[in-house]
């Protein structure tokens, strides 16, 4: 399965093609499905363009896209910095009406656990956003983990090979314990691509979009999403 991240916590001094808006998001959407994605992983805005758990900003976001492609499952960011941050953001979430089909919560987050008892609680999925070795250590022991629809695997280190190591290291510990959960493998700037190829390689989802990087495997600068998105099918054909 291949999601497309298409804004994150990103600027536009990152990619001046960032979607922001609903209006853009659902844009974006249509385009990053026609390219190849078949799911989607945004970050809703508020209408000074910082990220936002409000519940008027959640739904704009969510029913906008979902005019734009029925059907395709979305997820949000519930990550620690976004406002109200830390535990205040829990109460955002339990006044949403409007949901998405899944979420991100992020082990390393202090409130991980009542998180995702939280989101659980309220019908949406959870993806289980993996660091490190210890946040898979914690993450098998809750006792909610394998409700959870996935666990994401983030490759934050920029050295490839570091960043295979840290993989390596997390798969390892949901082998021992047995997870048979799917798993997402992503990259961040310059572990994109090389972590895009090791999900392939071992048959994992993975995900490409401008919340991850705004380069394509060639180093070029990429027009938005969608070029990204085909690049990255265009790596799963075949040789």
């Amino acid at each position: 399965m291949l999601q497309a991240c298409l804004n994150g916590g990103r600027t536009r001094d990152f990619h001046a093609a960032l979607p922001f808006t609903a209006v853009e998001l659902a844009r974006d959407a249509a385009r990053s499905i026609a390219a190849g994605a078949q799911e989607l992983h945004v970050h809703p805005r508020s209408a000074d363009g910082a990220e936002s758990l409000e519940p008027d900003d959640v739904a704009q976001a969510i029913l906008a896209i979902r005019s734009s492609v029925p059907g395709v499952p979305v997820g949000l960011s519930t990550h620690w910095r976004i406002p109200p941050g830390g535990k205040a953001r829990q109460k955002l979430i339990e006044q949403w009406t409007v949901l998405p089909d899944y979420v991100s919560i992020n082990l390393i987050e202090e409130d991980a656990a009542e998180m995702i008892l939280l989101v659980l609680g309220k019908g949406m999925g959870v993806e289980a956003g993996i660091w490190s070795v210890s946040d898979a250590e914690r993450f098998i022991a809750l006792p909610n983990a394998a409700k959870c629809l996935r666990v994401l695997i983030e490759i934050n280190e920029q050295d490839a090979e570091e960043g295979l190591s840290v993989a390596t290291g997390i798969i390892s510990v949901l082998d021992q314990a047995n997870f048979s959960l799917p798993i997402l493998l992503h990259g961040d700037e310059a572990s994109v691509w090389p972590m895009f190829k090791e999900a392939m390689a071992r048959g994992y989802d993975s995900r490409i979009g401008l919340e991850d990087g705004n380069l394509l495997p060639s180093g070029v600068l990429a027009k938005d999403n969608a070029e990204l998105l085909r690049a990255a099918m265009m790596m799963q054909k075949p040789a």
